[in-house]
Parts: structure tokens; sequence; C-alpha cells
């Protein structure tokens, strides 16, 4: 199954319609981050999910004062391999639904399993939220346990910016830095602890991450609010960064996945691998 065989948001009505589906599968990303983790999916999940925590499996690593790397290919081979995911499944990522955060992470997913080679993958849209209030039937308990495979990862670096990447761009303005985060994190007024120094890449544009995403739909935007709201970033490649690889996966979604932007990528490392050199520069104040 290839990329172009798939939608990059899938409804609850279609995932409903797939469920039994062997070639389906459904991976409920439920963490403690959204208040959920294991015990929300075993009060209630999508049938046939299978979870994996978001925030302690391991989908990003740390080296340093850098927290939100892609992991390396043989723990990215295991953890889908935990999942039974093979090659010839069309993955579909359940998360909350709660909040502009939680879908920051079925973002990240998405880009880890774009990243690593496998093409055919979808987030559901308004994700268990909205699965509960379109009144879908759920299964509770803790799950049959997959039966794990191995997966071949074949990583494609297309999706991806490395610290040498930023480097030249910034050099030679050949892409756009996108800052997603809110303004006083752009600005230098507040720092992430994950940080050493406040401030944003120089040169970089801010586009908030949160801004694309509906609170009271508990979702993104309609696609022409997004279109209309990505409109101000130049069309150029574009590097997505946030503090540690997490919120600036939304904003590479919209970019790449719904907006059809070639050149998207995601600097993982963020400024959280960034400021760990005094020698690279950072720009504090407004933009």
């Amino acid at each position: 199954m290839t990329s172009s065989e798939v939608e990059p948001l899938v409804s609850t009505r279609w995932l409903a319609s797939c469920l039994g589906n062997a070639r389906v599968r459904i991976i409920d990303i439920r963490s403690v981050v959204d208040g959920g983790a294991r015990a929300a999916y075993e009060g209630a999940h999508v049938p046939g999910a299978i979870h994996t925590d978001y925030a302690k499996d391991g989908w990003r690593a740390t080296k340093g004062m850098a927290t939100g790397l892609l992991p390396d290919a043989a723990f990215l081979s295991g953890l889908f391999g935990r999942l039974a995911v093979t090659p010839a499944n069309h993955v579909v990522i359940v998360s909350a639904g709660t909040s502009a955060g939680d879908f920051a992470a079925a973002a990240r997913v998405y880009w880890t399993f774009k990243v690593a080679g496998h093409c055919a993958v979808s987030i559901l849209d308004g994700g268990m939220a909205a699965w509960m209030q379109a009144g879908l039937p759920v299964d509770v308990g803790p799950g049959t346990a997959p039966e794990q495979s191995s997966y071949p990862v074949a990583p494609d670096p297309s999706y991806r910016a490395g610290l040498p990447a930023v480097e030249t761009a910034l050099a030679d303005a050949s892409a756009i830095l996108l800052d997603s985060r809110a303004t006083s994190y752009f600005e230098g007024r507040e720092k992430s602890p994950q940080a050493l120094r406040p401030g944003r890449l120089p040169g970089a544009l801010q586009l908030d991450h949160a801004t694309a995403f509906d609170k009271t739909a508990q979702r993104l935007k309609p696609l022409a609010e997004l279109q209309r709201l990505f409109a101000v970033v130049p069309d150029k490649p574009v590097v997505n960064y946030c503090n540690t690889g997490h919120q600036a996966a939304t904003n590479w979604f919209i970019l790449s996945e719904l907006l059809g932007r070639r050149g998207a990528t995601l600097y993982d490392g963020s400024m959280s691998e960034w400021t760990e050199s005094a020698a690279r520069a950072v720009a504090t104040g407004p933009g």
C-alpha cells in the first residue's frame, strides 16, 4: 500500500467501516501527558486497537539535552514489531483527541512512521474523543496481545532536518525556519527546561501550532482555514521546529501532508539540541 492510496486524516465513519480488516492496524497512543495512558485504553478503546504509550515507549530519544530525537532504526524496528506492524499494514493513529498538544503527539508518531519508510499511515480525525462522541463500539480491558513482527525499517531522510541541514538553511536562507511555539518562547521571554538558552533560530518565522487547532471541535481546523493560516509561509522548503520536535510535528503535518508543500521537514532536535552549543546563535525579542 502506498501513501497515495491513503488519506492523512481519516474519519470515525471510515475507521468504523474498517473494523476487522486485518490490513488496518489501529494504534492507540494515549499517554500520561493527555491524562489517559494504559488505564484510559483499558477503559474503552477502538475495537482491535493496540496500545503504545507515546510518552513512555521510546517514540522520542534523548541524547544530551536533546530530548525529542528520532530513535535509531534498530529501536524503531523493535517498536513497530511489538505493535505487529508490517509494511503491508495501513496504520491508523488514535490519540485522545483533547488538545493541540495531543494532536501534536499523533502528528509526531505519524512523522516517525513516514521517516522510517512506512508509507500507509493516517491519523483518526478527532481521536478517541470523536469516536466516543459518535457512539461507536468500543472494547474494554487489556486487549489481545499482538503477534510480534519483524519490521524492516528503511529510513527516508526527506522528512527530517538534522542539525547540518538547519545550519545550512541558516547560512544561505535556502529554507524557511518555522517556529511552532507560542510567542513568549519565540521572543525569549520564556524558556523550555530542555533548552539551555531562551530565544529562537535567527531569521525564523512564527506560526503557533495551537492556532491550527479548533478547541471547540477538538480537532484541526477545516482545510480552507488551514490554507489561509499557512499562506503566510513563503513557498520555499520549510524546516519546522519547536523545543523538542513535538509541537512542530503539527505544522509539518499540515504543510507536508494536508497542503502538499514539498520540501517540508521536521527538525526533531529543535531548540533543545540547537542551544547545547554556545556557538550557535539565538535571537530574542519581537520577530
